[in-house]
């Protein structure tokens, strides 16, 4: 479901790409910070088994309201829609808060620690394995159900959203088999122990502040009210903790894959012989490589790495993933510098821009006021200006700007041109489109096209293409078919700009999927056009100037905005650099949560490991609220520092911390030993062993 929803908000919601965005992580942020109520109702209420079964119930409800959502024609209102739309993310944010720190620790229990520690390890490689292969399939499936099956004639989102919610009814079904069959080890809820934790902790800070006795560790005021055990748990948890500090920053990065990286793939070409990679499956490439990678890790890279005695241990491997993080970033920023050469360069406030199309079936020289030299133009060939200031001389800025254009037709057959200027009204940060061409009486014209081009490439990196005509006026009731292999398309005339007997206009913009297409005018073939991703295209239909005779000439293809050129699998290095970064950092993380929590806090702490992504995803809404640079290659780089000196603090504390095993390990070393608990060796002498 993330791998389209952000183009679903964008699409089908209309919200801008920032806000877009924003809405993403603020929804991801609500998904990782509701499990630490998942945690409390798990450790204090109901147990593990219990919460994922029953929040399951409110997942799969929030899965289909946000189907139904999506259904475009049952809402006439887009605000409705959006309503009913954040419903379902509630719902699915509150559904997914119960289950994910319950999932993970309820395999756990299925363990015997310490002599199954090694197949503990093993399950959590295996689990994260697991989640992976269902994103694989999801990932590849889900753009597929939404671009491919069409909907009320538009994209398939209630389907892409439906399947997710049959899915995981399946999925309820087979865990309660499971229970009926006694297959688990039910661990039950251990109390109230998010209340004994934070009980613990004011004991321990109220009677350091009357006593002012001191204790080698402060917690150790709360021993008399809370017990030993109790105390030593919350000093683990509480350093544990300390230790979460540092880590959201590396899920602010992480994250990105189902924003950042989707925005910038549809920016990007993805074909790939006669089929196109859609810019939301490029997240399939994250969950292929880790089921790739994590038996690489596990059988060779850990083992080569622990024969050369380098990250045994859990922490400096999670150190080692968020550095391979922010190296993600710095390559998809220098990825991202490449890519902002093939943007359309915006036009300028207080500027316009002019596009000369001639349409003639001869040369023209065109003389425009807004250039210092004559335009050569052959049939179907076309000039876009630079930038045309819309000042006046004393440097005012005016609503409305005239410029004017000359041009004299070779050898144009019957068609006449005419001797004066022809008048064009320019407005501010508007791509005017003009074209040059014959009226009925066969005398030359101008005419400025109405709507104007828009030189944006589409949302979601499909090609844009509208149609550019000269018909007779009894032709407007016609259609023009796009006839393509993947889909077919309509344009329809409109009556403007009537001239004797003729109208020379333009349609509005459709995006259409990138493919080949032949072009009818009721029955008869006009010809074929090409498109592909990211490209802005006009096409014109007019009939044959050089004729008295109702024909039509083959069409003309112009290019608007240059398509995509850079390929979509430039993505994967970036790809491959966060999987190996998120095997090191949140596989190990997980284990890590598991193995150092207190037998009564490992879902409370799976969930502080889960909170952690929370605010991870709380950065990425601030920075991108904040617009610090209007170039998207500066904010990845501005990530990739964060991460790095991010890192540096959780280098600081990782050496610092103690493992439980050697805490336990310390313990028994420094244990006394009772003097009435061993055996007298009555054959030894003190006498023999002096010198």
């Amino acid at each position: 479901m993330k791998a389209i929803l952000i183009l679903y908000l964008h699409n089908q919601l209309k919200f801008s790409e920032d806000t877009s965005t924003v809405i993403y992580h603020v929804w991801a942020m609500l998904c990782y910070f509701t499990p630490i109520l998942g945690a409390i109702i798990a450790d204090s209420w109901l147990g593990r088994f219990k919460t994922i079964f029953y929040i399951s119930i409110i997942y799969v409800l929030g899965n289909a309201v946000l189907s139904i959502s999506a259904v475009s024609p049952i809402f006439t209102d887009l605000t409705i829609e959006k309503v009913i739309t954040f419903l379902g993310l509630l719902l699915i944010a509150l559904g997914t808060g119960g289950i994910k720190p319950c999932v993970s620790a309820f395999g756990g229990d299925q363990f015997v620690l310490p002599q199954q520690e090694k197949q503990l390890t093993q399950f959590f490689f295996v689990f994260y394995f697991s989640i992976n292969a269902g994103s694989l399939l999801s990932t590849f499936i889900t753009p597929i159900l939404r671009d491919d099956v069409q909907c009320f004639g538009d994209d398939c989102y209630s389907l892409a959203f439906g399947v997710p919610a049959i899915l995981m009814f399946i999925a309820l079904l087979i865990l309660v088999l499971g229970y009926v069959a006694r297959l688990y080890k039910i661990v039950p809820p251990q109390g109230t122990i998010l209340k004994e934790v934070s009980g613990c902790i004011r004991e321990a800070l109220q009677k350091k502040r009357k006593t002012h006795v001191r204790k080698k560790h402060w917690l150790d005021h709360a021993k008399e009210k809370y017990g030993e055990e109790l105390v030593a748990d919350v000093k683990v948890l509480l350093k544990v903790l300390v230790l979460y500090i540092p880590l959201p920053f590396f899920w602010a990065l992480f994250d990105q894959q189902g924003s950042r990286w989707t925005f910038q793939a549809t920016r990007m070409d993805g074909a790939i012989g006669s089929w196109t990679l859609k810019p939301d499956q490029m997240q399939v490439v994250n969950p292929l490589l880790i089921l790739l990678m994590i038996p690489l890790f596990d059988r060779i890279v850990y083992p080569l790495l622990g024969y050369c005695n380098l990250l045994k241990r859990q922490l400096p491997r999670m150190f080692t993933g968020g550095v391979l993080a922010g190296v993600a970033f710095i390559v998809s920023g220098c990825l991202e510098l490449q890519l902002e050469q093939t943007y359309p360069t915006a036009i300028s406030s207080g500027h316009s821009r002019v596009t000369l199309i001639n349409t003639l079936p001869c040369k023209v020289i065109a003389t425009p006021s807004w250039a210092d030299d004559t335009i050569s133009m052959t049939q179907y060939q076309y000039d876009q200006s630079k930038d045309i200031s819309l000042r006046s001389e004393n440097g005012m800025l005016l609503n409305e700007f005239q410029v004017e254009v000359n041009f004299t037709a070779g050898d144009c057959g019957n068609i006449v041109g005419k001797a004066d200027p022809y008048k064009i009204i320019l407005q501010e940060k508007t791509a005017h489109v003009v074209l040059i061409t014959a009226d009925g009486n066969a005398t030359g014209i101008v005419v400025n096209v109405d709507p104007p081009d828009d030189i944006e490439k589409s949302n979601s990196g499909l090609p844009k293409l509208r149609m550019l005509y000269n018909v007779e006026v009894d032709r407007i009731d016609s259609q023009v078919l796009l006839d393509g292999d993947i889909e077919n398309y309509k344009f329809n005339f409109t009556s403007i700009n009537s001239t004797e007997g003729f109208v020379v206009s333009g349609t509005g913009y459709q995006e259409v999927e990138p493919d080949s297409y032949d072009i009818f005018l009721a029955d008869e073939l006009l010809g074929r056009i090409d498109v592909k991703l990211g490209g802005v295209y006009d096409f014109l239909v007019q009939r044959n100037l050089s004729s008295d005779n109702e024909t039509y000439q083959d069409i003309g293809l112009f290019v608007v905005t240059e398509p995509n050129s850079i390929h979509m699998l430039w993505l994967i290095p970036q790809y491959f650099i966060i999987t190996a970064s998120e095997i090191m950092f949140s596989i190990t993380g997980l284990e890590f949560s598991f193995t150092q929590a207190p037998v009564s806090m490992k879902s409370v702490l799976q969930a502080a490991w889960l909170l952690t992504v929370s605010f991870g995803n709380l950065i990425v809404v601030i920075i991108a609220e904040a617009k610090f640079f209007e170039r998207q290659s500066m904010e990845f780089f501005l990530f990739a520092a964060l991460m790095f000196v991010d890192m540096v603090l959780f280098a600081f504390l990782a050496v610092r911390y103690k493992y439980v095993d050697e805490i336990k390990a310390e313990n028994d070393s420094t244990k006394e030993i009772p003097k009435d608990s061993g055996k007298v060796n009555e054959a030894f002498s003190k006498d023999e062993t002096k010198f």
